[in-house]
């Protein structure tokens, strides 16, 4: 699957790794369920988890220091719950790695899952990068807070307004 990071597109070199699976070295994405058998392997290369909609991000906090990479899975498009995941990695675990996003991810979410501190989305193969890029560019205003660390000029329009 093709990777957009920062509106462009880039080289997925990161393997998933499926239950009963053995580990194999370079870098990989193991299910939550392996998260213990991919921090005992010995500096073979760059480790990830895979976690699923319902799971809590709180089940990281110990093991990510030692995690490059955690990627959100969304179900369905209206599972709202990997938005709230990537905030809690950012604002409230304080994690600096990557995260990803896979699953049924629709453009018109990805300036929102920017602002939620996504930093790549796995896009279905067939996905035509300009639809992405003008989903970006569509959203100018934002009223919600963001861990971009900008201030929302929502607020500001919102004053002028009323």
């Amino acid at each position: 699957m093709p990777l957009l990071e920062n509106g462009q597109l880039k080289d997925d070199n990161w393997q998933s790794v499926a239950d009963g699976a053995p580990l194999p070295s370079g870098d990989i994405l193991v299910p939550l369920s392996r998260l213990a058998e991919g921090l005992g392997r010995n500096n073979e290369g760059r480790l990830g988890v895979v976690l699923q909609s319902g799971d809590s991000v709180e089940a990281l906090r110990q093991a990510l220091p030692r995690l490059d990479c955690v990627q959100l899975t969304f179900p369905i498009f209206r599972d709202g719950r990997p938005f709230t995941q990537a905030r809690a990695l950012r604002e409230h675990l304080q994690f600096k790695g990557e995260i990803r996003v896979g699953g049924h991810v629709l453009p018109d979410q990805y300036e929102f899952l920017l602002r939620c501190g996504v930093s790549a989305v796995l896009l279905p193969e067939d996905s035509d990068l300009a639809v992405w890029q003008k989903a970006h560019d569509a959203f100018t205003v934002a009223y919600q807070p963001s861990v971009l660390e900008e201030q929302p000029e929502g607020f500001a329009l919102r004053r002028r307004l009323f």
